[in-house]
């Protein structure tokens, strides 16, 4: 079943962390985000118009490798935060509740205008 959750491919397509190395790149960190290592989004792939790290390269500087090691090093969550996923997946009551709210107001607002007429 689609649902206005799941994103279309090929962001539907899960995400494997990228191995470590002792000279990582821009897109093993962009691997990193993607595989959920960081705890900031669920593990699938981000199909993005320009690559983590392209406008650096674009402008003649490209990211040196231990500038990448270092952020791979601090963008990973600890494993309770990256196990705990995301907040939709753990909430999904919070969208329902905030689209039933905005219709309450609205239907509180148009009554109150009804009732002044």
């Amino acid at each position: 079943m689609l649902r206005s959750e799941t994103p279309p491919p090929p962001g539907n397509l899960p995400a494997d962390a990228p191995p470590d190395s002792e000279n990582p790149t821009s897109a093993q960190l962009k691997g990193d985000i993607d595989s959920g290592r960081t705890g900031d989004k669920i593990p699938h792939v981000d199909v993005g118009a320009a690559p983590l790290g392209t406008c650096d390269e674009a402008g003649g500087t490209p990211p040196t490798p231990q500038r990448v090691r270092l952020a791979r090093l601090t963008e990973r969550a600890p494993s309770e935060k990256a196990a705990a996923g995301v907040m939709q997946q753990r909430t999904p009551w919070i969208t329902p509740a905030y689209a039933g709210a905005i219709v309450a107001i609205a239907a509180v607002l148009a009554l109150a205008l009804w009732l002044t007429h």
